[in-house]
């Protein structure tokens, strides 16, 4: 999905997602400080000074409060195929995006300084772990329908392995993370294992 800038947005638009960036930005603060279970919506509604309605009309659960940029990677990893360069291949714009997260320090990468209480907050939730396993799923699942729209072979078998390769790199970053680890030697490491990862996948694929 390639990210609309709000200065070209009617102000509808622009006042809908600034006002669905503050309630999950006062829902993740929260969350945080307390714990997801301990924070009821009604509460994170209170607080954002919206109705509980509002906040669900943004967002259908409880868990994407926190969980906000699971729409953001399905759309990033399927237009990263559908709108790819005309001598690019599929796997080459999704090698491109990964790395183009990497290097902006996007949450998406799972590098970064400030990832830490995000991670903690997740891990701390089996609510939260379930959203997640499901927000992959979703990414797999938008992933194979532009692969198979690119004319790739088997393209439910490659979105599951490019997935499955990235969710492995990413996963393996925060928990060095977690562990410590500096954030720099782990984005150098993380770089060079998105590269094997990739090259592997490419050798697999005619």
């Amino acid at each position: 999905m390639s990210e609309e800038p709000d200065e070209g947005l009617p102000l509808r638009e622009r006042k809908k997602r600034a006002t669905r960036q503050r309630i999950s930005d006062i829902a993740t603060g929260l969350f945080v400080e307390r714990g997801f279970d301990a924070v009821t919506v009604a509460e994170v509604a209170r607080v954002s000074g919206v109705s509980a309605m509002t906040v669900f009309n943004y967002f259908p659960r409880k868990e994407d409060l926190f969980l906000d940029r699971i729409p953001e990677a399905v759309g990033l990893f399927a237009a990263a195929v559908r709108e790819r360069t005309a001598d690019e291949t599929p796997l080459a714009a999704l090698h491109r995006l990964a790395l183009q997260l990497l290097d902006r320090r996007h949450p998406l990468s799972g590098v970064g300084e400030t990832f830490l209480p995000f991670w903690r907050t997740v891990i701390a939730s089996p609510a939260l772990r379930a959203r997640a396993r499901e927000g992959v799923e979703e990414v797999e699942r938008a992933l194979a329908t532009a692969l198979g729209e690119a004319g790739v072979p088997d393209p439910p078998l490659l979105a599951a392995l490019t997935v499955a390769a990235y969710r492995t790199v990413y996963v393996t970053s925060a928990c060095r993370l977690l562990a410590g680890d500096p954030v720099q030697e782990v984005a150098r490491d993380h770089r060079m294992r998105l590269e094997s990862a990739f090259g592997a996948l490419e050798r697999m694929v005619p």
